[in-house]
């Protein structure tokens, strides 16, 4: 971010604040300036149905007991101009008289869409986009990918030795990468909106699929959602998934009504959409997530639910942990036959681009996208 304007930075500084507290709603920060460079307010979004960053920034001004009128708001979001859990944020910057707004972004929610810019350029207020563009959008791919494609933005997560197996033949994958890698693990549930898996993995590891290792725990103002993938309704109801406090939802095609009944009387919403094969419909599920307002969406599963949502088109991001390990045979990292059976061309095969990598303790951490995903 060193290109960026200096106030334009420490905004998405805030915006980073809301990371884990702020879904449904995008991560935004916002910074108040004077004609002189000094900065007379800062805030971020807070959690659902709290204040957004402008109004958090003009609070701070006012503690300070700084004057805003004629100041300038480095924001990285358009402010919003629609009644939803609160008020406009582009009439409270309006009333407090502030006289320029900096943005990164135009909001694609079809309630926004411009709007909140055009109220302050009917106001006499100064407008300016693009700063902090690419970073803005890079926080907030999920709720772009909701707004824009009506999904949310599919990050499937697995951890690997070196030569890409994901347990050994008996089945035991405890562990396979280190402390610092598994707490990483736990950073990325807790930004998600759901976490999903399959029942394959319910019933082969009873994992409790809950964030815990990471110091964002004491920010979270709850456990992130759990999605099941369940075709027949094989996950039981003393599963320890059912331990955190947490929405639970499980999707079948199943209409075996005692075992979903069974569910229900564990807390768990049981949601029937078949696909007409006897699975669940992986495209339906990812259109109904949105529509519960899920932004990201974090994959935690085996190779047949990998699989599935490679072949269905709907994975956006792959998030590995390979550790300095060779385990020789076992289960594999491979998501075949993703694309109907073994690959006869190279040409064939999905292409990724590397987003980031980074070194954890011994292993390494790798975020590759599929080419093109994040051009919305």
């Amino acid at each position: 971010m060193s290109s960026l304007p200096a106030f334009m930075a420490r905004a998405l500084a805030q915006a980073q604040k809301a990371l884990v507290i702020s879904s449904p709603n995008p991560r935004v920060g916002c910074v108040l300036t004077d004609a002189q460079g000094r900065v007379l307010g800062e805030g971020h979004t807070q959690r659902a149905g709290g204040p957004h960053a402008e109004v958090m920034a003009l609070r701070d001004a006012r503690s300070r007991g700084a004057p805003v009128s004629g100041a300038t708001a480095w924001v990285t979001l358009e402010p919003c101009s629609h009644q939803g859990r609160t008020g406009p944020c582009c009439d409270a910057l309006v009333a407090a008289g502030i006289g320029r707004v900096v943005a990164s972004l135009s909001d694609p929610n079809p309630r926004v869409g411009g709007q909140g810019f055009a109220r302050l350029r009917a106001a006499g207020v100064q407008v300016d986009v693009g700063p902090g563009a690419a970073e803005s959008r890079e926080l907030n791919l999920g709720f772009l990918s909701r707004m824009v494609r009506g999904q949310p933005w599919v990050r499937v997560k697995a951890a690997a030795s070196l030569d890409g197996f994901t347990a050994l033949p008996n089945g035991a994958s405890q562990w396979i990468t280190g402390a610092q890698a598994r707490a990483d693990g736990h950073a990325w549930r807790a930004r998600a909106s759901a976490l999903l898996t399959g029942v394959g993995t319910v019933l082969a590891d009873d994992p409790r699929m809950d964030v815990r290792d990471t110091p964002l725990l004491a920010q979270l103002p709850r456990q992130p959602a759990l999605a099941v993938v369940d075709s027949a309704l094989r996950t039981p109801p003393t599963a320890r998934l059912f331990e955190a406090e947490r929405p639970i939802w499980i999707y079948t095609a199943s209409t075996d009504t005692a075992r979903a009944d069974a569910l229900r009387g564990r807390g768990a919403e049981v949601i029937y959409l078949p696909d007409g094969q006897g699975r669940v419909a992986l495209p339906a599920l990812m259109a109904e997530l949105a529509q519960r307002e899920v932004n990201e969406l974090h994959v935690e599963g085996g190779q047949q639910l990998n699989g599935a949502l490679m072949r269905a088109g709907l994975v956006d991001e792959w998030l590995l942990y390979l550790a300095p390990k060779l385990m020789g045979a076992g289960a594999g990292l491979s998501t075949e036959p993703f694309a109907g059976g073994p690959l006869t061309s190279l040409a064939m095969a999905p292409a990724l681009e590397f987003h980031s990598t980074q070194m954890l303790g011994p292993d390494l951490r790798i975020v590759a996208r599929m080419a093109g995903r994040d051009t919305f």
